[in-house]
């Protein structure tokens, strides 16, 4: 009798052991709504993991990768050298950095707003200020009002560096906290201009742009990023540290690179990474 309680229990006692996985993300802005979907989907298919995540921008997910307060970065521009040395460092190793999808960086106007494209430099004049007004651009006569993100946000930076030239921001610009705050904020404001990630432009206009003035204005849609034209295209990152990729960490990311993951990565509005890449 008592063999056989002790059996019981202790086959009890291995029924109970469940592994229960924690996951955290933080970072960019742009790619809440993408890692908030992956999150969701990927704990409806594997029971016991959860799945954390949270916004800031790119900046503070990079911080947080390099204090040791997320196992995840999501993040919408590449790490700065100066990062990379510092994590390098700290953790006497390299972060490893995974391309895990496409965005087409967009331009966004009112619905109303009568321009279909602008070039480089008519941003990089709108933007920084030298251009006031949209009857400059081929616009109708009313001063152009500005959105853009704070300085933490990786598509601040990249938007910085690769359309204004590392130029400053004008002054006069709205400093919001997110890029959905960006479209609210042009989706009532005729007069307004913004920029964001593809996924995000429900209830605006996204522009065409061109590299150089008098030159093709091109569409952000995918075959546009894929083929190389459209001129704001970007990669959209996952940084982890050696020490934390593997395992549940491993498997996740592993996950949003499959043909499931990437699914998502389409339904949000982003474009999947080509299979070369993954």
């Amino acid at each position: 009798m008592k063999l056989t309680s002790l059996i019981l229990g202790v086959a009890l006692a291995t029924t109970v052991v469940v592994r229960a996985d924690e996951i955290t993300v933080k970072g960019s802005d742009t790619m809440v709504i993408l890692g908030q979907k992956w999150a969701e989907t990927y704990m409806k298919k594997h029971a016991g993991t959860t799945v954390q995540v949270t916004g800031g921008g790119s900046g503070t997910g990079i911080a947080a990768l390099l204090n040791g307060t997320t196992d995840i970065c999501d993040a919408s521009r590449s790490m700065k050298s100066s990062e990379v040395a510092t994590f390098v460092k700290q953790f006497k190793v390299r972060p490893h950095e995974y391309k895990m999808c496409l965005d087409a960086l967009s331009v966004y106007v009112h619905k109303s707003n009568p321009i279909e494209k602008l070039s480089f430099a008519q941003l990089e004049g709108i933007f920084t200020g030298k251009i006031t007004n949209w009857k400059e651009v081929g616009g109708s006569d009313a001063p152009i009002s500005l959105y853009g993100r704070e300085n933490s946000s990786g598509t601040y930076e990249f938007f910085k560096e690769h359309v204004l030239n590392k130029k400053d921001f004008a002054a006069a610009t709205k400093t919001m906290p997110g890029t959905a705050a960006v479209i609210q904020g042009v989706a009532k404001d005729e007069a307004g201009i913004g920029y964001g990630g593809v996924a995000y432009g429900e209830g605006v206009k996204a522009l065409k742009i061109s590299k150089i003035d008098g030159g093709s204005a091109i569409e952000p849609k995918e075959e546009n990023v894929l083929n190389g034209t459209y001129p704001i295209s970007r990669y959209l990152f996952n940084y982890v540290s050696p020490a934390k990729d593997n395992g549940a960490v491993a498997e996740y990311i592993a996950w949003c690179l499959s043909d499931e993951g990437q699914v998502v990565v389409k339904d949000v509005g982003y474009f999947p990474l080509p299979k070369n890449l993954r």
